[in-house]
């Protein structure tokens, strides 16, 4: 663990409120020159617009960002057709979706909807049949084949094939999906909310060993984090809770220290605002301190 050296790329977390000025903010987020946009998928919070319908409607009201479900809620969504959705949304917004997945939680919640209620085990087996089925469901090939106790492809033929190299990003803390995504993930997409920073070093560690027990480098894993937060203009209140400055040194910090490159901002507070300050005070000098210390 330490720096991975992989290029450093910034986003935010949008919340999906129905009563909040979702594409407008978005829009902002575009314009100030992020790279990514994830919104969370809660299809069982009423207060919220679905996910997948809003990732399509930002792909459509902006030019550069990509977007991603941060993370699709699996239990949910069958995982044949999630991967088809991504891939459509893929090739529909010429190559600016990724796909972020979870095993689930909320089951109570998610059992009212008619999702299924899996103990931790089970939910660590579906999620591992998932990323199987999607990434066949995104080869393009025909007659696909798969047997599973949550998911199968009996003769199932994929398409869209995706516009570009989607990759696909497990939101996951247990020592299974921990190893899962080492094995077989493109990133791995935890949360500073409960994967705080002295945490960080014990769980790449799960990452990486499963990652050279399959024969791949470490490195390949991107890793992203939600970073929850303010930037204010007084004294520091805490991590990630105080002015630009402070920002800048702990996001670098999580860079060449902590091992992650890509940071979402899960911002408190009036939202264009903190997106505006993160993206011309905190990333442009994260960028210039980051590039220094790996001395580039």
């Amino acid at each position: 663990m330490g720096d991975y050296g992989r290029p450093l790329e910034f986003g935010y977390f949008l919340v999906p409120n129905a009563d909040d000025p979702l594409l407008e903010t978005a829009r902002a987020a575009d314009r100030a020159g992020l790279d990514l946009i994830g919104v969370q998928d809660h299809p069982y919070q009423r207060r919220y617009v679905d996910t997948w319908t809003l990732l399509s409607m930002i792909a459509a009201v902006t030019e550069r960002v990509r977007v991603f479900p941060d993370v699709a809620s699996l239990p949910l969504r069958p995982p044949a057709v999630l991967a088809k959705a991504a891939a459509s949304l893929d090739a529909l917004s010429g190559g600016r979706a990724e796909l972020g997945l979870g095993a689930g939680g909320f089951w109570e919640a998610i059992e009212a909807y008619g999702g299924p209620r899996r103990s931790r085990g089970e939910a660590a087996d579906a999620l591992e049949e998932a990323v199987t089925v999607v990434r066949e469901v995104w080869s393009g090939e025909r007659n696909l084949r798969f047997e599973g106790d949550h998911y199968h492809l009996r003769g199932a033929k994929a398409g869209p094939v995706p516009a570009h190299p989607m990759e696909l990003w497990l939101g996951v803390g247990g020592p299974r999906g921990l190893a899962l995504a080492g094995r077989s993930a493109d990133g791995w997409l935890p949360s500073s909310s409960w994967a705080t920073p002295d945490r960080l070093p014990g769980l790449h560690a799960r990452i990486d060993e499963a990652a050279s027990s399959a024969g791949r480098d470490p490195a390949d894993v991107r890793r992203l984090y939600n970073i929850n937060g303010t930037i204010t203009d007084g004294a520091s209140e805490g991590f990630l809770r105080g002015p630009a400055s402070q920002w800048a040194d702990e996001v670098t910090d999580l860079a060449v220290g902590s091992g992650m490159d890509t940071f979402i901002l899960w911002a408190e507070g009036d939202q264009q605002t903190q997106i505006r300050r993160f993206a011309e005070e905190v990333v442009p000098v994260v960028r210039a301190q980051v590039a220094q210390e790996r001395g580039v």
